[in-house]
């Protein structure tokens, strides 16, 4: 059965199945039901070779003293935030101008794309044709 689904990490090792095993505090014949339903479907033992990528930090010191003078002495210290002095993202140019119309329709497109049906094609064409 591995070789069939070699992707399948959870099918390589078959004595490493997990034990049956019911919840506790469950009303009367429930656990029985869980019980049942584990022999049906049979739980396998969790993914064996999930690899985890070494966390990078920072190590101290190498980004300067704290109270270096700043890089950037003349540039307000709200610069980049939504909020205060200096340059918002809109301004800096990171974040797309849009029109209400036209974030409103990219949303949609997105949502029938994950989740596509025939009533939200029918609103998506009629918001291109019409407009809102």
């Amino acid at each position: 059965m591995a070789k069939q689904y070699s992707n399948r990490s959870d099918l390589r090792n078959p004595a490493g199945k997990v034990a049956k095993a019911a919840a506790k505090g469950q009303t009367y014949g429930k656990a029985t039901q869980q019980m049942q339903a584990q022999s049906a479907v049979p739980v396998a033992a969790p993914p064996t070779d999930v690899v985890q990528a070494p966390k990078q930090y920072v190590r101290p010191g190498t980004l300067g003293a704290f109270g270096r003078p700043t890089e950037f002495p003349d540039e307000p210290i709200t610069a980049g935030a939504s909020f205060g002095p200096g340059q918002t993202p809109l301004q800096a140019g990171t974040l797309p101008r849009l029109s209400t119309e036209t974030a409103v329709m990219e949303q949609l497109r997105a949502i029938y794309a994950a989740y596509p049906n025939d009533d939200l094609a029918d609103l998506i064409d009629s918001f291109s044709m019409e407009g809102f």
